[in-house]
């Protein structure tokens, strides 16, 4: 299984790294057929207040799981976007 973890337009910490592994890992657990996990951290407008943005993108056989959730601050979009593809997962019995 591939990981793949990247920041748009900033330069992100050695600790949100290891934030976004670990909340990951909890999916990791829950199946093994995921293929690659793609998680990317970006930034939105300035003008607006919850402009931190986390897009997941799991590639599992027979089909890809994406969610894109945003929030002030990036920990919030990581959990809120963790939990969506957990309940996407249990939802279609991945």
């Amino acid at each position: 299984m591939d990981f793949v973890y990247e920041t748009v337009h900033f330069k992100g910490s050695e600790h949100l790294e290891q934030f976004t592994r670990k909340k990951m890992n909890s999916v990791f657990r829950k199946t093994a057929d995921i293929l690659r996990a793609e998680v990317t951290l970006s930034e939105g407008a300035s003008g607006n207040p919850e402009n931190q943005f986390c897009e997941i993108k799991l590639d599992v056989p027979g089909e890809n799981i994406f969610v894109k959730k945003n929030a002030a601050t990036y920990e919030q979009a990581i959990r809120t976007a963790v939990a969506a593809v957990q309940k996407i997962m249990r939802r279609r019995k991945v």
